[in-house]
């Protein structure tokens, strides 16, 4: 029966009763369709504000790529247009995200207050079209749709330094990230593998940092050059996707001390060269010229500094000179005072430059002040940790482990990959994430900026097993980002997944279908 009813719904049959807006990934805040009523477009006659024309060719490019191909697209006059675009600042819509969809039989109507309210709304469009397309043009219900985020931070991770995916799967990601809303892209840039952006004052960055990956130490260089991170930035800004850099520190280093080993602060048996050097003023100098660079190519308000698992590398630090000169100067009791430290003087270099620092979750204790950065919890098996953030009025985005690393398996049934003492990432739990944090949601609502899921590559070396670990939790993650509710119905969410697999399907993307583990076998990790 199940298997009927997926074949009904793809082949658009699956009707009586059956609202449109169940199509719609994130569910709308609030909807109503009729289903006697309906919206033919074959050509597109738009009306919009000078300026805004790009949404609407956007749109349009977006069913083209999904195979909606128009007759035509023009500009008109608002009384004669079919596809209306109102941007009002007094709207009664309260998000500046939010969105008002109005659908009759000869209008479709998007009033918002921003720019990206419209493009949200053009979203939702979007996917009610290619959930049933035809030949030429698309097919709506006519209703009305009400919707705005929970959150203002609805992010994915990608770690590029592990392994190297490129700029045209990037976009892909970005791509995908706008059709569920999604609008903050967190690019790991920097890690022990690999260093992978162009740095035009360290040209080694380009050529020893940027060789290698996790599975092979001698892999070519790849990297992102200025121009081409510029271009991945423009990508994502016309997607309403703002793009947020890391440059690990101080831990994390061994790429970077490959390249200029003057500034390694050594490292441990298992991690060498895993730390920059916190005793050397001349560290501080280095980094400080490599993120002003960095802060001239991302217009991001934010750049991630890393400052996680520092321990794990930096026993050569209690043999250091200079570092033991630095603790008596500064009186630093021990080996975590000397990583504070570094992290407080790099936080207070970002705001000179007018940046904000983020940081994973130990730099809540490094006594750095609330108003010059924000925090990503990652670490769920210490509650403890989240609630010192928050009690300290720290902002902070939610990513832990579980459910919000994607490198953990998403099925039991997967045999290659990362498990968490048993536990592991599947769609359910990501939908039930804001019911098992209700009471610090509902205690720290102006503290808790949104959420993000991380792509972390040790275990994904692939194209195919990229997606094959990514999709359908992408999907699964803007529900949770973007609803109000405290929790998704996994079996509605399902429902409206359908259209989505089919895109995946024309788009060749290897997805996992949680429903019908067999149908879609796992796509091995590579050991290295």
């Amino acid at each position: 029966m199940r298997i009927l009813i997926l074949l009904l719904i793809l082949a658009g049959q699956f009707t009586p009763g059956y609202s449109q807006k169940s199509f719609i990934i994130p569910q709308p805040a609030a909807s109503s369709f009729t289903t006697d009523k309906k919206m033919n477009l074959e050509e597109i006659h738009y009306s919009c504000a000078p300026g805004q024309e790009f949404l609407v060719k956007n749109f349009v490019q977006q069913l083209a790529d999904f195979g909606i191909v128009l007759k035509g697209c023009e500009k008109s006059l608002a009384k004669k247009a079919n596809l209306l675009l109102v941007l009002d600042p007094k709207s009664l819509v309260e998000e500046a995200e939010g969105y008002k969809l109005v659908i009759t039989p000869k209008q479709l109507r998007i009033v918002a207050k921003s720019d990206a309210g419209l493009f949200y709304g053009l979203q939702s469009v979007l996917q009610l079209a290619v959930a049933k397309p035809f030949a030429a043009g698309f097919e709506l219900s006519c209703g009305t749709v009400q919707d705005a985020p929970k959150f203002g931070w609805r992010g994915l991770m990608l770690d590029e330094s592990r392994h190297f995916f490129g700029m045209e799967k990037v976009k892909m990601l970005l791509d995908w990230m706008a059709f569920y809303k999604l609008n903050r892209f967190h690019w790991h840039l920097t890690d022990e593998p690999g260093w992978r952006l162009e740095i035009k004052g360290y040209p080694l960055f380009t050529t020893v940092g940027a060789k290698g990956n996790f599975l092979d130490r001698n892999a070519e260089p790849k990297f992102y050059t200025q121009s081409e991170a510029k271009e991945i930035i423009r990508y994502a800004a016309d997607r309403f996707i703002e793009v947020i850099p890391e440059i690990d520190m101080p831990g994390h280093a061994a790429a970077a001390n490959r390249s200029y080993p003057e500034f390694n602060g050594g490292g441990s048996e298992k991690y060498p060269d895993f730390t920059f050097d916190p005793g050397k003023e001349g560290t501080y100098t280095y980094l400080s010229n490599i993120l002003w660079e960095v802060a001239a190519i991302f217009p991001s308000r934010y750049i991630h500094l890393g400052g996680d698992e520092v321990n794990f590398g930096n026993q050569q630090w209690n043999t250091n000179a200079g570092i033991q000169a630095l603790m008596q100067r500064h009186q630093l009791k021990d080996l975590q005072a000397v990583e504070f430290y570094f992290l407080r003087r790099m936080t207070d270099t970002l705001s000179t430059m007018k940046k904000t620092m983020i940081g994973w979750d130990e730099i809540v204790t490094a006594g750095i002040p609330a108003s010059q950065c924000k925090t990503m919890w990652w670490r769920h098996d210490k509650p403890k940790q989240l609630e010192l953030a928050l009690q300290n009025g720290y902002h902070t985005i939610l990513c832990p482990r579980i459910p919000f690393y994607f490198d953990f398996v998403q099925s039991n049934t997967h045999t290659s990959g990362r498990y968490w003492q048993k536990a592991f990432a599947p769609v359910e739990k990501i939908l039930e994430f804001k019911q098992l944090y209700k009471e610090q949601l509902t205690k720290y609502p102006e503290l808790i900026d949104g959420i993000q899921a991380n792509i972390w590559t040790e275990t994904i070396h692939s194209n195919e097993r990229l997606d094959f670990m990514t999709f359908p939790r992408m999907a699964a993650l803007a529900e949770a980002a973007w609803g109000q509710a405290d929790a998704a119905d996994f079996a509605d969410f399902m429902q409206r997944l359908q259209p989505s697999f089919r895109l995946y399907q024309v788009k060749g993307i290897r997805y996992f279908d949680p429903q019908q583990p067999e149908e879609t076998p796992e796509i091995p990790a590579l050991k290295k």
